[in-house]
């Protein structure tokens, strides 16, 4: 099957009716269905197949109720797909709702005493005082497209504090990969856990944000120095199947599709921007997860090997228990990794160096 096709098994998997089934009902407004509409933005930008821009619209049109009075970090997730869709369509409404949520985040989102954003969710849960590597992806990027959208220094100087600020509590200075949390309040990393996930929402979102915030403000060495760092450090964790354990650093552990999906959509994207070098090692990495993910791929399209909803556990061990089941999230993370390859293929990849 080419991978063209197995692309399109992947999305239109997203669209079927899952009613009931939390990780793959796209139906409902928070981070999970977000990062698969993200995903499908994401493929249709490559493949400009109409059919998957109507049904992003017909998604906010039937679901754009249930995100009123739900303004969460976690919930921003979906509207990273409004400011596009206001470049293709011309509705003052996608803007209008982007700059209501963005104002929400710079100006009442919840921070912690580091001025993270806390890592608040749906659930009836608190994680007081928590910065979460997934909160890069799921809020900072909605940020940073806005503010390319309108064309706000406030709005693109806040996504790069919130890049900063999360690698400065994240990075693992012996490693140079990311722990899952940072708890202010005790001044840890809590249970210390390298997770692959958390790693891979961060390899991923941060080029997309730079690549969005450079045309408005200057981007730091720090950043560029940091996130090569990051990338250097998950490419020794890499197992010999081309995919990352659910806690990189125990290899005994499952390895996980999603997470190492993001890491290799990252590093791409990375490639693409310059923040970090085309290299030949990068490049071969990213490659080997296409190949390894694609063996998770069932014939239905539905992508295997992904953990469960993950938050920060109280041990490393913990980890290893969770339950791995099909979810939008893992779709989307391989999707956007299947986009990328067919984009890179399509355009032809650029010379890289040993």
């Amino acid at each position: 099957m080419t991978m063209e096709k197995v692309a399109e098994k992947v999305w239109k998997e997203m669209l079927k009716d899952h009613s009931g089934e939390w990780g793959m009902d796209i139906d409902h407004w928070d981070w999970v269905p977000g990062v698969g509409v993200i995903a499908l933005l994401s493929y249709y930008e490559t493949t400009q197949q109409h059919e998957v821009l109507d049904y992003l619209l017909s998604w906010v049109e039937k679901n754009k109720k249930k995100a009123l009075g739900n303004t969460v970090i976690n919930s921003v997730a979906p509207f990273a797909i409004f400011p596009k869709l206001y470049r293709l369509t011309n509705e003052p409404w996608f803007r209008n709702e982007s700059l209501r949520v963005a104002e929400w985040m710079v100006s009442e989102a919840p921070r912690t005493r580091e001025l993270a954003f806390e890592h608040t969710v749906t659930e009836n849960a608190e994680f007081a005082e928590q910065v979460w590597a997934d909160t890069i992806f799921m809020a900072v990027l909605f940020l940073a497209r806005t503010a390319a959208l309108v064309g706000s220094t406030k709005y693109a100087e806040e996504a790069l504090q919130q890049v900063l600020i999360h690698l400065r509590v994240l990075q693992d200075e012996q490693t140079g990969v990311l722990f899952h949390g940072w708890n202010c309040n005790s001044g840890d990393h809590m249970s210390a856990a390298r997770w692959t996930r958390a790693n891979g929402w961060i390899a991923a979102a941060v080029p997309l944000i730079v690549e969005q915030i450079s045309p408005l403000i200057a981007i730091p060495s720090e950043l560029q120095e940091r996130y090569s760092r990051l990338i250097a450090g998950l490419l020794s964790f890499q197992q010999a199947d081309g995919l990352w354990s659910t806690v990189m650093d125990q290899p005994e552990f499952y390895h996980e599709v999603s997470g190492s999906a993001g890491i290799g959509y990252g590093v791409w994207k990375a490639m693409d921007i310059g923040l970090i070098e085309n290299d030949a090692r990068y490049d071969a990495a990213a490659q080997r997860v296409v190949q390894a993910v694609s063996s998770y791929i069932s014939e239905e399209g539905i992508v295997g090997g992904v953990s469960g909803g993950t938050p920060v556990m109280e041990s490393i061990a913990a980890y290893q228990e969770i339950a791995i089941y099909p979810t939008l999230y893992g779709q989307g993370l391989v999707l956007m990794l299947l986009s990328e390859s067919l984009r890179r293929q399509k355009a032809g990849s650029p010379q890289t160096q040993s």
